[in-house]
């Protein structure tokens, strides 16, 4: 029997490429606990044999504003790519993983979708302040 070693909150998303940006990947993506057993990674239905892995990458980085501890855990197989958005505030990612995986200091950079989507929140907000100033 697998020994559950340890179960977080995550995003996840299957999306091909690089992910270590700010985007509708993340908006969209899955959101649930990440179960690491001592032989396989779970995810909802997803369930990632450590002999299935081809390459792990464990990205850590800090928020662009807050200046938040987080990791992104990028793992590959034949059939797909999975990104898992974990919290950088416990111990686990830290010490040594059941699985072979590369470990990475990164940031996360913004796409043209965040920046204008942040640009439009940032307005209405300054446009609700003003609003409430001018009353």
């Amino acid at each position: 029997m697998s020994e559950l070693l340890h179960k977080c909150m995550t995003k996840a998303t299957t999306a091909e490429g690089d992910q270590r940006k700010y985007g509708p990947n993340w908006v969209t993506s899955r959101r649930g606990s990440l179960k690491v057993f001592d032989d396989r990674l779970e995810c909802g239905e997803w369930r990632i044999d450590y002999t299935e892995i081809k390459d792990a990458v464990l990205c850590s980085f800090r928020s662009f504003f807050f200046r938040i501890p987080g990791y992104i855990l990028t793992v590959e197989t034949d059939h797909r790519t999975y990104h898992f958005g974990l919290n950088g505030w416990g111990r686990f990612w830290n010490d040594k993983l059941p699985f072979e995986a590369k470990r990475e200091k990164g940031k996360l950079s913004f796409t043209w979708f965040s920046v204008i989507v942040r640009a439009i929140l940032f307005g209405y907000i300054a446009y609700l302040v003003w609003q409430w100033f001018a009353s």
